[in-house]
């Protein structure tokens, strides 16, 4: 295996593990903001859990990373293509987009941080725009590298994925009520709206 096969199997293991992080955090959110407002620290318990998603989810593919469905360089093109939207979405979805907002404080801190719902720029278009990037990012590894292993993960990212939008956006309407309820009939989740 080489490095850049290699380098996409990592990051579609890390990848594919983003919803499933989240599926543990939003069905017990208030969970998690009490045992923050206890004073115990929320992402050293986190954390690891994530990092345990990937060794477990990492050995369950390893076995299947040098299974190819096709070995074609003309599938990098586009790879490169849906390679390239993922970053674009990402640069695009940070703006108006905090550090802290990215990565959930605001979610398990609800009330140590001013709560807004951000619908400006890509959001306009596009609810999910990260979730977005991250399937454009491993579709393009997975196209790119004809890996079945790097497709199985996009699958197990697609149907998780699913799940955590879904408990994502209740916990939105639970925090924003009618504000984002009027938001989520205006605009898709996944698939943009381009007009």
């Amino acid at each position: 295996m080489g490095i850049l096969p290699l380098l996409a199997w990592a990051l579609c293991v890390v990848y594919s593990t983003v919803p499933l992080f989240w599926i543990v955090i939003h069905p017990n959110i208030d969970s998690w903001r009490r045992r923050k407002r206890h004073g115990k620290p929320t992402y050293k318990a986190l954390l690891p859990l994530w990092v345990g998603m990937w060794l477990v989810i990492g050995a369950l593919s390893w076995p299947w990373r040098n299974v190819l469905l096709w070995n074609n360089p003309l599938a990098w093109i586009p790879g490169l293509l849906l390679l390239s939207t993922g970053v674009f979405l990402y640069a695009r979805a940070r703006l108006g987009f905090s550090p802290l907002q990215l990565s959930g404080q605001h979610e398990i801190e609800a009330d140590r941080h001013s709560q807004e719902l951000v619908i400006g720029g890509i959001r306009r278009r596009v609810r999910h725009p990260i979730y977005l990037g991250h399937l454009c990012e491993m579709l393009g590894w997975s196209i790119g590298t004809g890996m079945a292993a790097l497709f199985a993960l996009t699958a197990f990212a697609l149907v998780t994925g699913a799940i955590m939008i879904r408990m994502e956006d209740a916990e939105l309407e639970q925090r924003f009520g009618e504000q984002f309820e009027n938001y989520r009939r205006e605009v898709p989740a996944i698939l943009p709206r381009l007009w």
